[in-house]
Formats: C-alpha cells, structure tokens, sequence
C-alpha cells in the first residue's frame, strides 16, 4: 500500500510503502479513487491551529496520512459485514466516534472526543487503501464525477450541516456567506438550488466574488472595501444571519458588524486567531455566536440523497495525481486554488 504520510510539522508529506490491511468483523477495504484536499489537512500538516496572541493548539504526528474527502471502491470486507459488496463504489464518511459516549449515543458521532476520525485520528484518503470500520458510513453518489463526490464528505457536508444551524429566514431576512473558497462555493451552490435562497457574498479576492456573480448572486462584496459593511447594513438593515467560512479574526469581526440586534454569526472555517468583545455587548445585542463542525451521519445521509437526486448543483473541481498531493496542499495554502483540489489515484 502505497500512502503519502506527515513528517514534520510543515514539511512535505513523504511517500511511504507499507501492508495493505486486512478488514476484519464489520470492517470494509477500500481502494481510493479520488480524495479532496482540504484546509484541515494544511492545519494537521503544520501541526498546529492558530489560537491567537501568539498562542497555537499542537495537533497531528509524523507518520499520519491524512485525508478525509475519499471517494472509492470496496475491495475486501470482513466476514461481519452487511450492507456492502465487492465493487461498489462509495463516499466515505470519515467523520467517525467511539459509538459509546454521549455524542455517539445522541447521533452526532462528529463531536466524539477523540473520536475516530479518517485522516484526522486513523489513516486517511491520501493512500491507495483506506479501511473503514464499518459499511454503514458508506454512501452511493448517484451520477457526478467521482471526483465531485468525494468532496462532499467535508465541504458538502459542512456547508449543509452549517447551512441547516440558519433555521427558517422570514420576510427580510438575510444570510451573508463570508468566503468563497471550496466549502464557501459549495454552501452558495446548495443555498441556490437546494434551499432557494439569495445569499450576500463576502470575499477578499475580487476574481472569486466574479465566479459568484457568474453563478447569479446578485450581491456580492470585498471586505477590504472600508464600505463594504455599511453598503450591506444599508441594504438588508441588519442580516439575520451570517456563515463565516473562513473563521480568521478579521472574517468573524466583519460577519458581527453586518449583524442586527437578534442575529447570529455561524463560525465554521478555522483560520485561526481570536474574537475579543465586550460581554455585555452579547446579551445587550442579543445576538448568538455558534459553532459548526462538518457533520452527522444523518445529514451526510439527508446531503447525499439531495446529490443522488441530482439537486445540488458542482462545484469546481481541479484534478491532480496523487504522487501531487504535496504540491496541492501547498497551492491550496498559499490560496491559489478556485473552488476544491482532488487528488486521484
């Protein structure tokens, strides 16, 4: 089995040959086809997320293999396994808990501490096999490129999943979208056709905010623009709601300020940095600051059931071989990627 794995924190993952495992009891081999390259795995790859005040959270170790949008085929399966064939092809959800503690026992596996995540806590889809312990976390992508499904088990599913946090919007309510990079583009994708909504978008790249208004959204702003704020302040009198996909300081200040009293921010990139306010601001503006990481095994079922039917529309997709992946996480760091980067086998 060849795997492309972490060394240092920042350096280039290293290409390393190892066995191919053996799936036992419910467990299903997979043989990777496609696999996303996400900012997640930038943070994993340098070993560290960015608190802010020179402060930094150490994540990861040398010897990991990363990667958790994987799309593939079932090659071998333990003797437990149900649900699975030989030859099916299938997006993974790797976003997988301990099945035993509060969090798994509520559904939402995803907030399992630590959990047992692909290619965050086990190896991941930067390989050309991954195991996956159990048939129900795999899931049929209808008609798209196999490249395309892959991507939705974080970005689609992210975006979905922050997408479902905004609840019902009434007469002049508005969303904002802050970033539109991969899971941005998709959360703007699944807003249009799933959800019927006219999103305002923020960026800071003007060619990315272009790519938005091609797709018909009709406000479209940069946030290095001193006006931007009050243009949208002007125009929706406060949104409702505002989806930060980037999560810098900067971003999550921006979103505040586009909010009215009531309103709520849904912080979802991880940039890195911090948000400093005066407490009493909270209860006085009475706005809610909520979090939102990927997604439940229900939602990436609710998501690829709306993909099955063909009712969410693709995004960009950039293809590169797999022996590439180190150059694609470096491009996508230093923001020279439109839309999502998948490496193929």
């Amino acid at each position: 089995m060849i795997s492309y794995q972490t060394a240092g924190a920042g350096e280039p993952l290293v290409r390393t040959e190892t066995e191919t495992p053996e799936p036992q009891g419910t467990e299903v081999l997979i043989k990777t086809v496609a696999c996303g390259v996400c900012h997640s795995d930038i943070h994993m790859q340098d070993a560290a997320f960015d608190l802010g005040g020179g402060k930094s959270l150490t994540v990861g170790r040398p010897g990991q293999v990363l990667g958790h949008e994987i799309f593939g085929e079932v090659v071998a399966m333990g003797p437990a396994v149900t649900g699975a064939a030989i030859g099916d092809r299938r997006v993974v959800y790797p976003w997988i808990g301990c099945g035993d503690c509060p969090s798994c026992n509520r559904g939402e596996e995803h907030l399992c501490t630590p959990g047992q995540s692909i290619g965050v806590v086990k190896n991941g889809g930067f390989s050309d096999h991954v195991l996956v312990p159990d048939a129900r976390y795999l899931f049929d992508k209808g008609e798209v490129s196999d490249s395309l499904a892959a991507t939705y088990a974080c970005s689609g599913l992210t975006a979905y999943s922050a997408l479902k946090k905004v609840g019902d919007l009434g007469p002049g309510d508005h969303l904002v979208i802050i970033g539109a990079g991969g899971v941005g583009m998709m959360a703007i994708q699944i807003a249009q056709s799933v959800l019927n909504l006219d999103p305002i978008v923020v960026d800071i790249d003007d060619s990315k905010l272009q790519a938005v208004r091609e797709m018909g959204i009709e406000h479209a702003f940069n946030s290095n623009d001193e006006s931007a704020g009050k243009e949208i302040m002007q125009l929706t009198g406060g949104a409702y709601v505002a989806i930060d996909f980037v999560g810098a300081e900067a971003s999550v200040n921006f979103g505040m300020r586009t909010l009215r009293k009531g309103g709520k921010i849904i912080i979802v990139g991880l940039f890195g940095g911090a948000l400093n306010m005066p407490l009493p601001f909270i209860p006085m503006t009475a706005r809610i600051i909520q979090g939102s990481y990927v997604g439940s095994l229900a939602e990436m079922a609710e998501l690829m059931d709306l993909v099955c039917a063909g009712k969410v529309a693709p995004i960009q997709i950039e293809e590169r071989p797999m022996e590439e992946v180190s150059d694609a996480l470096a491009d996508l760091k230093a923001g020279n990627v439109k839309g999502r980067t998948v490496v193929t086998t």
